[in-house]
């Protein structure tokens, strides 16, 4: 069995004082409340009329990271998306960020934080049975990141080694699954943490998507991908289980326009081609 690690021990701690503080917010907008003047929207369409907000955890190049020089402070795949949906919607869009483990289980997003999760999520059944998910809008590879010098070609390689891995993701999962025994795995909150871990030679191996992992390999000629693992996986947007079911369908509705359309096409080549 392979020996875990937890960075941060108060993820769960701060996930549920996040739960708590969503659910006794005295400001947060009541849906039941909600105007229908401004957008022409029914109530309850979105947790604050007018506007469709989006939770992330940041940083996640290129789906979701810090840039100052664009309105909001955060760009990326997901965000151009998630503006686009909105704004054929007639909404405002507004991102905001947290923890990916609170999202990925809905906390979040139950707690009526944001109305949808756009931080590529990958769809699963295990998640499923807690929120709704669109249909998958990008489908991805897993990757292992290792230095060049290291010699590890796999994760069937890392007998005695440290993997670095997301907590909550479907890289820890298949680090789980897949590691050798006496391997170590360690969890990181997002991916900021893994690659300085990486770096500091902490851990022996980030594993986790694989656009991301590129990005890291772009950036430091002395990292590349070891192996990749094409799961299957499709990341989809995540939305409450059973909540705000017209605003799921329109965005659904939206996201084939934009594919039909080429706006799709045109934001996908602007981070992946």
């Amino acid at each position: 069995m392979n020996l875990r690690i937890t960075k941060g021990l108060a993820v769960a701690a701060a996930a549920t004082m996040l739960f708590t503080a969503c659910s006794s917010d005295d400001t947060k907008t009541d849906p039941s409340a909600s105007s229908t003047a401004t957008t022409g929207k029914p109530a309850g369409y979105t947790i604050k009329d007018g506007t469709l907000t989006a939770c992330g955890e940041v940083p996640f190049a290129p789906f979701e990271y810090e840039d100052p020089t664009v309105e909001g402070g955060y760009t990326g795949f997901d965000l151009d998306l998630g503006h686009e949906i909105a704004a054929r919607l007639g909404l405002d869009y507004e991102f905001i960020t947290v923890d990916f483990n609170a999202l990925q289980s809905g906390m979040v997003l139950v707690a009526g934080q944001c109305d949808v999760g756009t931080s590529a999520i990958s769809i699963t059944p295990e998640r499923a049975a807690n929120i709704d998910f669109s249909e998958g809008y990008y489908t991805s590879l897993l990757a292992l990141l290792v230095s060049k010098e290291s010699g590890i070609t796999g994760v069937a390689g890392m007998s005695d080694k440290v993997i670095g891995v997301q907590l909550g993701s479907t890289g820890e999962a298949y680090a789980n699954e897949n590691a050798p025994a006496d391997a170590t795995i360690v969890t990181f909150e997002g991916d900021g943490d893994l690659w300085l871990a990486l770096q500091a030679g902490t851990i022996d191996g980030v594993l986790q998507d694989q656009p991301v992992n590129v990005l890291h390999v772009r950036a430091d000629a002395n990292y590349i991908l070891a192996e990749e693992y094409d799961t299957g996986e499709e990341y989809g947007f995540a939305y409450a289980k059973g909540q705000h079911l017209e605003l799921q369908a329109d965005i659904a509705q939206t996201l084939k326009d934009m594919r039909a359309d080429g706006t799709y096409q045109t934001f996908y080549d602007k981070y992946f081609k």
